[in-house]
């Protein structure tokens, strides 16, 4: 029974997992790129004072502004629809950007969350303003900070690359995805999401055939 068991296990979970990825829409074709060469992160500094990068994983970016408590709708949303899905990937992290002075607002937010998500996983930088916008800037979207604040989150690959859409059905080109609507990210955002860590997967499998080929 036990032998039955393993064999099962070892058949089934290489379908589900293409099953998982295989469901999004896009179905393994790569993520557009929407802007080249984003900013890093790294001159920002976390709750310990150590800096964090974008590069190497892929990141669901979020500006989130000063007033945390007008955010617990978004952060659950984001949270529920799409974080929780991901956390298991190790080169997958979300990251908030915020402003200095709200360093005791974010962590009484983490800590008041963390009996409700895997808050240990969320990552928070913070920066002056002005270095924000700056960031926010070089995504190159159509979308505006009001202050250091935008509902929208952000799909960042391991090169620095902003990804998106380039010929939505809805919006022709997503750039950001609204995290007050839960059926934009039920939809359109883990759909994306999917074929990107997919993407990466594929190229890891395919440099580990090559390697052994060769």
């Amino acid at each position: 029974m036990k032998k039955f068991f393993v064999l099962l296990v070892l058949f089934a979970l290489p379908i589900i997992a293409y099953m998982f990825f295989a469901s999004g829409q896009n179905n393994f074709a790569k993520l557009p790129v929407l802007t080249e060469g984003v900013n890093d992160v790294s001159e920002f500094e976390d709750f310990e004072g150590k800096s964090i990068s974008l590069e190497d994983k892929i990141s669901i970016v979020a500006f989130f502004g000063e007033n945390l408590d007008d955010l617990k709708g978004n952060t659950f949303n984001l949270d529920q629809k799409i974080l929780e899905k991901y956390y298991e990937f190790d080169d997958f992290q979300f990251l908030v950007v915020l402003p200095e002075d709200t360093r005791q607002q974010a962590e009484n937010f983490k800590n008041e969350f963390s009996g409700i998500s895997e808050t240990e996983k969320w990552k928070f930088v913070f920066g002056p303003p002005e270095a924000i916008a700056a960031t926010f800037k070089s995504f190159n979207t159509p979308h505006k900070l009001q202050g250091t604040y935008t509902p929208y989150v952000f799909i960042i690959d391991k090169d620095l690359n902003l990804r998106g859409r380039d010929d939505d059905e809805d919006f022709e080109k997503v750039y950001g995805y609204d995290s007050r609507s839960v059926a934009e990210l039920s939809d359109k955002m883990n759909d994306d999401v999917k074929v990107i860590l997919a993407e990466y997967r594929l190229a890891l499998k395919k440099n580990n055939a090559d390697r052994k080929n060769n």
